[in-house]
């Protein structure tokens, strides 16, 4: 059963195989890579220190040009004000990442990590994605090594797995054609791992791309971890189209049967990748409840802050209770851990824990289900 699948029969399995078999097949892997009884997350927040960005992606609410209304770019003291928070609400990781801005160079983004590193040194830096750490590189006249090399030398040590969106050529020409390739997301990552950095691998969906293209995406993600291994976990999102241009394209939600198919296929193909991400935030509480029945062995993170969804509408926010009792309700034992997927706490006997002020959560902002999540969506444009 665990015998790798290539691509031509990995393609006929992800379209024509019941969802049950999908479903008992990633269980059955999941349970060979992981711990049976246990489902891990981590404390965090995903502050932005700029939206100013000239990629123009049509699936993006977040992003604004240079000078327009709403544009901003942080200094390294006002993001640090967000590492203050994260410290505050008892965080352990603050994913950190922005827009693509020509006027930061190189010494903004050594300076953000140093002065994590150094002024808040209990919160890891899980900062930049590949197409940040490209552009640092191509407005500083230096290679993709170099930039990842003097920024491992201020302290950084895992890099987080946006901006792949699908690592398909046919799909970024139509969702965003100033993006980098494919391959420039693969070489960073792969860049990465040759110096010693852990990674994670996304991937968002429902939007144009077609069973084959997901495919791809999933057959790169897997040949590069087999070439240089250094992917930590993979996590599957759906496209959120309020207040996008793409909307204009794609008129559907991808429903909650496409998230599992893709969350429970993903389990299966990608046989060299440790752990898989149930993504509670982008496909609501009770599908993110659910997954964990799908493959995923991990919950995710708190994301006490978010801003790139929440420009879409799409308003959620859970604490560290919340988390216990989502993965409890899924039957699991919650695990706490850190960006390295390594557990830093386990919760036997514990029912619930003192949540700092700074984490409580407004109720108006705690996730609502995904029907209320999609009527309220209907109203923004």
């Amino acid at each position: 059963m665990t015998d790798r699948i290539f691509f031509e029969e990995g393609l006929d399995l992800f379209k024509n195989a019941p969802l049950e078999e999908l479903q008992r097949r990633a269980i059955f892997i999941r349970n060979q890579k992981n711990s049976p009884h246990q489902v891990t997350f981590i404390l965090d927040s995903n502050p932005n220190y700029t939206n100013v960005c000239h990629i123009d992606c049509s699936f993006c609410a977040f992003y604004r040009h240079k000078g327009a209304k709403g544009a901003y770019t942080k200094t390294v003291e006002e993001v640090m004000g967000h590492l203050e928070k994260a410290r505050q609400a008892g965080l352990k990781t603050v994913l950190l990442q922005g827009g693509i801005n020509d006027d930061l160079k190189i010494d903004y983004y050594i300076n953000l990590v140093k002065m994590a590193r150094e002024h808040y040194p209990d919160i890891h830096p899980h900062f930049f994605t590949a197409i940040e750490i490209w552009n640092v590189a191509r407005i500083s006249n230096l290679t993709i090594e170099e930039v990842l090399k003097a920024l491992w030398e201020a302290g950084l040590r895992t890099l987080p797995g946006g901006g792949a969106e699908i690592l398909s050529e046919r799909v970024r020409l139509g969702i965003s054609p100033k993006k980098m390739d494919p391959d420039g997301w693969i070489h960073v990552h792969k860049a990465a791992h040759k110096i010693g950095y852990k990674t994670t691998a996304t991937m968002m969906y429902g939007h144009i791309e077609e069973p084959h293209d997901i495919l791809v995406h999933l057959e790169k993600i897997r040949q590069a971890q087999d070439e240089v291994p250094g992917f930590t976990s993979f996590i599957p999102w759906s496209y959120k189209r309020e207040r996008t241009a793409l909307r204009r394209t794609v008129k559907h939600w991808a429903g909650s049967d496409a998230y599992f198919r893709i969350l429970s296929f993903s389990r299966i193909y990608l046989d060299n990748f440790p752990h898989v991400g149930a993504s509670w935030f982008g496909e609501g509480k009770e599908n993110g409840i659910k997954s964990l029945h799908y493959g995923a062995d991990d919950f995710g993170g708190t994301l006490m802050e978010e801003n790139v969804h929440r420009a879409t509408g799409w308003i959620n926010r859970v604490d560290h209770n919340d988390m216990l009792r989502m993965i409890r309700k899924a039957g699991f034992e919650p695990a706490q851990r850190n960006s390295f997927y390594e557990v830093i706490q386990t919760y036997e006997g514990i029912e619930k824990v003192e949540i700092p002020p700074a984490q409580r959560v407004n109720e108006k902002d705690r996730l609502p289900d995904l029907k209320t999540c999609l009527s309220q969506a209907n109203f923004f444009t």
